[in-house]
């Protein structure tokens, strides 16, 4: 029974952070070069403070039909050394 429990905690402690959502306001969006800055609360999977910054868009698409002082949630991580927008979702 030790065993299976040791095996399960190594899998959960080597297991990568998820995304999580994070509320935000876009503040600028820049189409031609595929980025968006956002002013966001903190962002536990890139151990990062509220703080207002850039992201690339993961697809052009989510930056379709945004403006500046839209209300959004979103999940960021780092691709290809990145910190990108990868799940992006308008509220109210």
């Amino acid at each position: 029974m030790l065993r299976i429990i040791s095996a399960v905690a190594f899998v959960a402690v080597s297991l990568p952070a998820l995304a999580q959502q994070v509320n935000g306001t876009v503040k600028k969006i820049d189409e031609a070069q595929g980025k968006l800055t956002i002013d966001h609360g903190p962002i536990k999977n890139l151990d990062m403070d509220a703080m207002s910054m850039v992201f690339r868009a993961g697809e052009p698409a989510m930056l379709k039909g945004l403006k500046a002082g839209d209300k959004i949630k979103f999940d960021a991580d780092r691709v290809n050394g990145q910190i990108t927008v990868t799940k992006l979702q308008k509220t109210k």
